[in-house]
């Protein structure tokens, strides 16, 4: 049985976009490639022919990964969203009691991480630590560096 892989509604629209790119733009340029390369001839020493295969094997990976995704996807119902305690989909903002630095967040699943974003997995060290928390409350994360101390200074939507 698969994990439920939960998406807020952004993270599944930008799955069933990427999906709809790949199996429509992204198969036919390669087709084009392979066609190309082709009609260079003998396929033995076709470097380009290779490297169209090699291209496709990666979109039809990730085509399938994501359809895999799909079917397990459990959309996020923001409604039900509370700032009551940490949950996935809440924006939260934190500090880090050793350093003073203050971060923004917002927990969501695995597969729709982006730390340039400031999007954690509830699966991460600072993700887990925070789950179930409310405001107020200090949290440990387990860092390669060792534990670090949190405190939860908001939780939003």
């Amino acid at each position: 049985m698969q994990k439920k892989i939960i998406l807020t509604h952004e993270g599944l629209s930008k799955l069933q976009d990427e999906l709809e790119m790949l199996k429509t733009v992204k198969r036919r340029e390669i087709a084009e490639k392979i066609k190309v390369a082709l009609s260079f001839g003998d396929l033995t020493e076709n470097s380009e022919y290779d490297e169209a295969k090699n291209e496709q094997g990666i979109v039809e990976a990730r085509i399938s990964e994501i359809e895999t995704a799909l079917m397990n996807a459990e959309r996020l119902d923001a409604e039900s969203l509370t700032t009551e305690e940490v949950q996935i989909g809440n924006k939260i903002k934190i500090k880090n009691l050793d350093k003073g630095n203050i971060l923004d967040l917002q927990l969501v699943g695995s597969k729709e991480v982006d730390m340039k974003a400031g999007k954690i997995s509830d699966e991460s060290p600072i993700g887990k630590a925070c789950m179930g928390h409310k405001k107020g409350d200090v949290v440990e994360a387990e860092a390669p560096a060792g534990t670090v101390k949190y405190e939860i200074l908001e939780i939003s939507k």
